[in-house]
């Protein structure tokens, strides 16, 4: 097993199945595009391990709290590294993550953006290491996401060349 897959089977986390769209959606997109050097990944939502949108859904501070909206962002990461092994065989072939860009479903005045999306940060820093792991990043209020989803982050990662 790779380093990256056995770090998270040690923390007992596991990645989701693919995203399950809402019925009658389609997206004409790739969730992660591959290249040169770089891996650009589209955004991605909290996902449940079916692949299903995870609950609770909702504007954070008004549906949802900033402690769920904080564990979203970790299955947000969960779901990206799921996408990012499908699309490149292996996570190992991840050198580093450059940039970040979390967005946070918000209502009346929460206006804690990096902390929710630091759910994402820490898990991502604590499976890669500071060296790999740590990233530029941005993290702002939207007044919606799609279907309602309190947090969407996408991604630029550095890669190399398959083996």
């Amino acid at each position: 097993m790779a380093e990256i897959e056995q770090k998270l089977s040690a923390m007992g986390l596991e990645l989701p199945d693919p995203i399950m769209l809402p019925p009658g959606v389609k997206l004409g997109i790739r969730w992660v595009r591959v290249l040169g050097d770089r891996a650009f990944v589209s955004g991605h939502a909290p996902l449940a391990q079916d692949g299903s949108l995870a609950y609770p859904l909702g504007r954070v501070g008004v549906e949802v709290t900033q402690d769920e909206a904080y564990n979203a962002a970790r299955l947000a990461a969960l779901a990206m590294l799921a996408s990012l092994k499908s699309a490149l065989g292996d996570l190992d072939r991840i050198m580093a993550w450059l940039r970040v860009f979390g967005m946070v479903n918000t209502g009346g005045q929460f206006n804690a953006y990096p902390l929710v999306i630091n759910g994402f940060t820490d898990l991502i820093v604590e499976v890669f290491g500071p060296e790999r792991g740590q990233h530029a990043r941005s993290a702002v209020g939207m007044a919606g996401l799609p279907f309602n989803i309190p947090i969407l982050i996408e991604a630029e990662v550095l890669i190399r060349s398959s083996p």
